[in-house]
């Protein structure tokens, strides 16, 4: 089960790619900094925010593990299916 939230466009079984998280992120992080929401959607939008974060960051740490695995040939455990 994703930590993220499907987007409206989205269906719900598919989480979303790194791009699109990040430029959501990106777009919550710029209506945060205007200062024109009110509490509770800042709240609403940071822990957005952090779903999506922490999203990204296994993304990135499962393409470094696939670049670590190809990377290394010498080790037997390379030819293994990721």
């Amino acid at each position: 089960m994703s930590n993220t939230e499907p987007t409206k466009d989205q269906p719900k079984d598919e989480a979303p790619d790194f791009e699109r998280s990040l430029e959501e992120l990106e777009k919550l992080v710029e209506a945060l900094e205007s200062g024109e929401l009110s509490l509770n959607e800042s709240l609403e939008r940071f822990k957005r925010g952090i779903e999506l974060s922490k999203h990204c960051h296994r993304m990135l740490d499962r393409a470094r593990e696939t670049v670590e695995i190809l990377t290394t040939p010498e080790d037997e455990d390379s030819g293994q299916p990721f």
